[in-house]
């Protein structure tokens, strides 16, 4: 029995329909088939309507049928297709990172308000604490080819990973490096830290749902009701930002009042709160300013 492109289109559709837990996994059905689909043929969209009538093959089918029962399983499709677009940049992704997140771009529009407003000097220099896949740290070098900035990770396949996107990327102004938070960045001084550490509760339903099932929980999980790596690298980030320089921390959307608390407490200044696609309160940062001496 043949099968053509649209046939399978609409079965896989179908089948992603029924195995949906959501709206939003019922919404993106026939587009994941689509994906799929793409991925084995090696075309674009346009193909598949162009040639919607064109029968699979049986290697192709076998192909895309075993890809579909990942999907079906509940895997992401950003791991399936080991891809994932951010910042309208294409990045490759694996299940010892986190998938790079459309609200976590917040964070890089926030850098660019403070380059615009002349905030931080044109060469600055910038840090993103556990890069993961490097999404952050290299959208901020695609915007500022003038800045010199360093993505690090404790995780060793995450540096490799995050390396390789940099090559492919060609940002030539970013390197990645292995490092627990600031533990191999002695002496250095930054006019901008950011990053997207674990701030989930482990105790926290929501890590037995959807895509973070797949995700390392390395990435995900903290202490202390998911604010012990906020914490950690608030307190000790000013001894490594010079005068004026920015600290931006991505979080929970229930933990902002938290983070903007400690902020407060560690004597940063022009504390503020930005929201995320949803309009929830999703990244938080201040500005550093030396006590001056005595």
């Amino acid at each position: 029995m043949t099968v053509s492109i649209e046939q399978w289109l609409q079965q896989a559709k179908q089948q992603l329909e029924s195995a949906a837990h959501d709206n939003h996994g019922r919404e993106s059905a026939l587009l994941d088939a689509q994906l799929l689909l793409m991925d084995v043929l090696g075309q674009n969209r346009t193909y598949l309507y162009t040639w919607g009538d064109k029968a699979l093959t049986d290697e192709q089918r076998s192909q895309v049928n075993t890809l579909l029962e990942k999907r079906l399983n509940g895997e992401p499709l950003a791991y399936i297709l080991g891809e994932r677009e951010f910042w309208s940049l294409p990045f490759k992704v694996a299940p010892s990172t986190l998938i790079p997140r459309a609200d976590t771009e917040t964070l890089v529009e926030w850098a660019l308000d403070l380059a615009a407003n002349q905030q931080l000097p044109d060469t600055a220099k910038a840090v993103d604490l556990g890069t993961g896949t490097g999404a952050i740290a290299l959208a901020i070098a695609s915007e500022f080819p003038n800045w010199n900035i360093t993505g690090v990770d404790f995780q060793a396949e995450a540096v490799e990973l995050a390396q390789h996107n940099q090559q492919a990327l060609k940002m030539k102004n970013a390197v990645i490096r292995q490092s627990d938070w600031f533990s191999a960045l002695a002496d250095e001084y930054f006019d901008l830290i950011v990053s997207n550490p674990p701030y989930i509760d482990e105790a926290d339903p929501h890590l037995e749902q959807g895509d973070v099932r797949f995700e390392p929980s390395s990435a995900l999980v903290a202490a202390d009701k998911g604010l012990a790596d906020l914490q950690h690298i608030i307190e000790q980030a000013p001894d490594y930002l010079n005068e004026g320089g920015w600290l931006l921390l991505e979080h929970g959307f229930q933990q902002a009042d938290a983070v903007c608390e400690l902020l407060k407490q560690r004597g940063f200044v022009q504390i503020e709160n930005r929201k995320d696609l949803g309009g929830n309160p999703r990244i938080s940062g201040g500005c550093w300013v030396a006590e001056p001496l005595p």
